[in-house]
């Protein structure tokens, strides 16, 4: 019989600082993050490490480091707070990169290989890709165990990421015989809506990359333009089902119901039955109420953070302060495990 596992209940989770986060990125983590903070300890990390993996079209440092605090204040503004949760951006640790490197050398390559979102994003011509996009999940993994997390709010594209953190952890238990040393980080699962999808294409991830802006509502989007992105999202001519059944085949519709029970904190069901028959026009009206009265009082904050990006600036660095002061002992000894030091 082997001991219970020690670790400290941890929340580990992070976005890239790449262009303006939107509705998606709202419901499906920070709505959730602000909901886990009142239960477990948490820390939320701008990722800027890995934002740097592409070519995001940051022609000069200062773009990085505006989207960098664009981010933080989303965070800030949709109810993270930095008094109860650390807020950092990830390149003001080290130790996240210099975990990275001993878990690069625990890895194996055929692991990488496997990893889906590798070839997604890397598309026909892999050999362009820089060694950082493929290297990726390990960086994932030093972020999240650095900290001996114990749990990490992921969507479904970023599972096998995860997978990948705990098969590490695992082999670097076992490698150098230190058994329970990192924990076996689990998901968090988070509630409906946590996969939002194109206003434009139901089959599609709501993305930031999406030429089209109708195809998203950013956090940033006035009233107006989030009303009007609403009453334009694609829908079919059939009227709202009166059951979950009635949505197999129509995603779009299956989307937006989705989108307003989310915003709602209602069940699915609910919203189906509220609405049930009624057309379209109707529905859209409603959802693009409640989503105006959700996120422009987010949008409103952002702005007002924004202002101020000292204050912005301090909030990380004392952020990454505290980060470090959990982080350094744990990669020093580390160290120790793997022999660089006595």
């Amino acid at each position: 019989m082997t001991d219970a596992p020690t670790h400290k209940p941890l929340v580990f989770s992070g976005m890239q600082p790449t262009n303006t986060l939107h509705l998606g990125n709202y419901l499906g983590a920070l709505k959730n993050w602000v909901r886990i903070q009142d239960t477990m300890d948490c820390i939320y990390c701008v990722v800027d490490l890995h934002a740097i993996t592409q070519d995001a079209g940051y022609r000069h440092p200062g773009d990085l480091f505006q989207s960098t605090r664009e981010v933080a204040a989303a965070y800030i503004a949709s109810g993270v707070d930095p008094a109860r949760s650390l807020l950092f951006n990830q390149s003001q640790v080290p130790e996240h990169a210099e975990l990275a490197w001993i878990f690069n050398c625990v890895a194996r390559l055929g692991w990488l290989d496997r990893m889906t979102q590798f070839k997604e994003k890397s598309g026909k011509h892999k050999e362009r890709s820089s060694v950082g996009l493929y290297t990726y999940p390990l960086l994932m993994a030093a972020d999240i165990l650095a900290y001996k997390a114990t749990h990490v709010p992921v969507g479904e594209d970023q599972r096998q990421h995860l997978e990948l953190a705990r098969d590490v952890a695992q082999k670097f238990n076992n490698d150098f015989e230190v058994p329970d040393y990192f924990p076996q980080p689990e998901p968090v699962i988070t509630g409906a809506a946590t996969r939002v999808m194109s206003l434009r294409d139901g089959t599609k991830k709501m993305s930031k990359s999406d030429e089209s802006d109708f195809s998203r509502i950013n956090l940033t989007d006035g009233a107006d333009t989030i009303a009007q992105k609403i009453r334009k999202a694609r829908t079919d001519a059939e009227p709202l089902p009166d059951s979950a059944e009635g949505l197999e085949g129509r995603a779009e519709a299956a989307n937006l119901i989705n989108i307003y029970a989310a915003l709602a904190d209602e069940p699915r069901d609910r919203v189906i039955g509220s609405f049930a028959g009624q057309q379209f026009s109707g529905f859209k009206n409603a959802l693009a109420d409640l989503a105006v009265a959700r996120l422009t009082p987010i949008a409103a904050e952002m702005r007002r953070l924004l202002a101020d990006p000292a204050e912005i600036d301090r909030i990380l660095r004392r952020g990454a302060e505290r980060a470090r002061a959990i982080a350094a002992p744990i990669v020093a000894d580390v160290k120790r495990v793997v022999g660089f030091v006595a």
